[in-house]
């Protein structure tokens, strides 16, 4: 499901130009994790290992950029060790409350023997939080090389300063044929030296690979 990226990847490239010479102006992040197991879309990516991760931000005003990357394990002849993801987009909100994003998202597997596993998806998300702290936000990513589409629905509440709670749940379909859906529920605690602790369970309808089992997955992330 995996392919190499065409055309698709002129489109990153152009947006990312549009940041043109403001970047010295706008503001810096980064962020490290360490989890039990790196879970996408409900499937492990690790083959159930835990991943070390991290990565960097770029905003300025609604233009936004930044990496990530992450150990990888798909079991195959890939023998690839390393996903590295590279983004941008547009972000604002509007009178309403409504927030928006739109953006594209290159994902990139450099050390693949075998085959060429890169390819670029097109994201589009809308989301909005009522006065009582609960949010709700759809999304939708398209790969227009592999004409593969994915939907979430997500939704998450506040309960203290500290501690949230949050749910999930997508549906990904291949134009080869079939999809699968995926849910998930968890929650993340701010402690006050800085380190955010997310226990997350998730779950898939996928019932012939152990990598799509229900799992619940430990990550302590920092940003910086």
């Amino acid at each position: 499901m995996k392919t190499k990226v065409s055309r698709a990847g002129v489109a990153l490239v152009a947006l990312l130009a549009t940041a043109g010479t403001a970047v010295a102006e706008g503001e810096w992040s980064g962020n490290v994790a360490i989890t039990s197991d790196y879970v996408w879309r409900g499937i492990s990516q690790t083959d159930e290992d835990p991943a070390i991760q991290g990565g960097f931000d770029y905003a300025n005003g609604m233009f936004y950029a930044g990496t990530w990357a992450s150990n990888v394990d798909f079991g195959d002849d890939s023998d690839t060790n390393i996903e590295v993801d590279f983004y941008g987009g547009l972000a604002g909100a509007l009178e309403s409350g409504v927030t928006w994003d739109v953006g594209v998202i290159y994902y990139a597997y450099p050390d693949a023997d075998e085959s060429d596993l890169d390819f670029v998806e097109i994201k589009g998300a809308l989301g909005y939080e009522f006065a009582g702290g609960l949010g709700v936000g759809g999304e939708v990513y398209w790969d227009p090389d592999n004409q593969n589409v994915y939907y979430q629905a997500t939704a998450g509440y506040g309960l203290t300063d500290a501690f949230a709670v949050d749910a999930s749940v997508g549906n990904y379909s291949f134009d080869g044929g079939g999809d699968y859906t995926n849910w998930s529920l968890g929650g993340t605690y701010s402690l006050p030296i800085g380190i955010d602790v997310d226990l997350r369970y998730w779950g898939t309808d996928v019932d012939d690979t152990s990598i799509a089992d229900e799992r619940v997955v430990l990550t302590f992330a920092k940003s910086l």
